[in-house]
C-alpha cells in the first residue's frame, strides 16, 4: 500500500488548474513537505513525446478510441516511472490531470461514456486512485475564453498544445457535464472549488481543504 498522498488538479483548460497547482505546491514545500510533480500527458520522456502528438494542433485527429489508447499510455508509464515510486517512499504527488480527465474528455467530451475509460484504469492503473481531487470549475463561458486567449499566447511563443483548445462549444459542456457527475458520484474524494474567486481567495479554499485531508490521512 502506497504511503504517500496522491493528490490531483483537474478541470476545463482555462480554469486556472495549472497555476493553482504551482501555488500549492509552493505551500507545501514551504510547509516542509517532500513533493512531486507531474502532469498528464507528459511528465516523463515517452510522455512527453505522447502529449506533443495528442496535444498538437497539427496533428490529424485520431480515432476517439486511439486518442483514449494514447491517454492511457502515458498514464502507465507515468505511474511506473514517476507515481508509484513517489507514492512508495513517502512524498506527496501532485498531478496536474489524472484519470478523470480522461472520463471528461474522452468519456464525456468524445462521447465513449465512462464504463470503457473506468475499465481500462482497473487494467492498466491497477484502479488506483488519488487520495484528493480538486476540481476547479468556475464559471463555463469565462474558462473557454481564457483557454483559447491562452493557446493564441502559446502559439506566439512556438508552442503549439491548441489541438483541443478548436473544439466548439458542445464538445466543452459535455466535458463540464462530465465533470459535474465524476463529482456527485464520489463526493468525498472529489471537492469541488466553483464561483470566479480571486487568486488568492481560490488558492486559500485549497490550502484549507488540503490541510483537513492531509490530517485525517495521517490519522489513519
Amino acid at each position: 500500500m502506497p504511503k504517500g498522498f496522491f493528490l490531483t488538479f483537474e478541470g476545463l483548460d482555462g480554469s486556472g488548474k495549472s497555476t493553482q497547482s504551482r501555488l500549492l505546491v509552493g505551500w507545501l514545500e514551504a510547509s516542509g513537505e517532500h513533493v512531486r510533480v507531474t502532469r498528464q500527458p507528459g511528465g516523463t520522456r515517452i510522455g512527453d513525446r505522447i502529449r506533443s502528438l495528442l496535444l498538437d494542433s497539427k496533428t490529424e485527429s485520431p480515432a476517439p478510441m486511439a486518442e483514449l489508447g494514447l491517454m492511457f499510455a502515458d498514464r502507465a508509464q507515468a505511474l511506473a516511472e514517476i507515481i508509484l515510486p513517489a507514492l512508495n517512499a513517502g512524498s506527496i504527488v501532485v498531478c496536474d490531470r489524472f484519470t478523470d480527465s480522461t472520463e471528461a474528455y474522452q468519456g464525456g467530451g468524445r462521447q465513449l461514456g465512462s464504463e470503457i475509460v473506468l475499465r481500462l484504469h482497473e487494467t492498466m492503473c491497477g484502479g488506483l486512485m488519488p487520495d484528493l481531487t480538486v476540481l476547479l470549475l468556475p464559471d463555463f463561458a469565462a474558462s473557454l475564453v481564457r483557454a483559447r486567449r491562452r493557446n493564441e499566447r502559446m502559439a506566439t511563443d512556438g508552442t503549439d498544445e491548441g489541438r483541443f483548445e478548436r473544439e466548439g462549444q458542445d464538445f466543452y459542456r459535455r466535458v463540464f457535464d462530465k465533470y459535474r457527475e465524476i463529482a456527485a458520484r464520489e463526493p468525498v474524494r472529489v471537492v469541488v472549488i466553483d464561483g470566479d474567486g480571486s487568486l488568492e481567495e481560490v488558492h486559500r479554499r485549497i490550502v484549507s481543504v488540503v490541510i483537513e485531508c492531509l490530517r485525517a490521512f495521517r490519522a489513519e
